[in-house]
């Protein structure tokens, strides 16, 4: 078990209080929903990569209230925190590479909300490709991450990443997402930054196809 499973399994019933305080001190949820509603016309079909708990998931089955959501993520236990709408919503542990042999093309929207920094360099190119073959003709594509800063609160933040879940986090500036992105899925092109309340270290990216 995680360093950060055992101190969850602390809290008992004030897990999921605590864990939206923590998530607070360094992303507004809210804004970010909000951010992604103005990039994304109705979408019909989101997913989500690397939903975790499904934090995101809410704010996505939320903002499109008429869209189907599938919220996927390599770990058990996948959404377990989830309070939104049902009706619309799927949670499953699966890899995107999974999906997108599944259902190639499917999807409108692709929100993949601070997972690139915990995925190994060697295996990023895979996860890339493979979300752009799920993604939809003229579809979108949203990548939110965290950048470096010599800053307390970038400490705080990599030091949460890397002791609670035990990741060897590596984090990318926004210039360097976006190479990555454009350089292994060249249909992707970047169509519009953002950065998300309280820290400046918080980049969201849209990319088009």
């Amino acid at each position: 078990m995680s360093v950060g499973a055992s101190v969850r399994r602390m809290f008992g019933r004030h897990e999921r209080l605590i864990s939206d305080l923590y998530r607070g001190l360094f992303m507004s949820l809210e804004d970010y929903g909000a951010m992604i509603g103005k990039w994304a016309a109705k979408p019909r079909r989101i997913l989500e990569v690397g939903c975790g708990e499904g934090a995101v998931t809410e704010i996505l089955a939320a903002t499109f209230p008429d869209a189907q959501v599938l919220a996927i993520d390599i770990t058990p236990r996948t959404g377990r925190m989830y309070q939104g709408r049902i009706d619309g919503v799927e949670f499953r542990q699966a890899t995107v590479q999974a999906i997108a042999a599944e259902q190639p093309g499917a999807f409108d929207l692709i929100v993949l909300s601070d997972v690139i920094h915990h995925i190994p360099a060697e295996l990023r190119a895979g996860v890339l490709d493979a979300i752009g073959q799920a993604l939809a003709p003229g579809g979108r594509f949203v990548l939110k991450d965290w950048s470096s800063s010599a800053t307390p609160i970038h400490w705080l933040c990599h030091g949460g990443d890397r002791w609670l879940t035990g990741d060897r986090v590596a984090h990318l500036s926004p210039a360097e997402a976006k190479s990555l992105v454009t350089r292994h899925v060249p249909k992707l092109q970047p169509v519009g930054e953002e950065r998300i309340r309280p820290w400046r270290n918080n980049y969201a990216i849209l990319f088009s196809c």
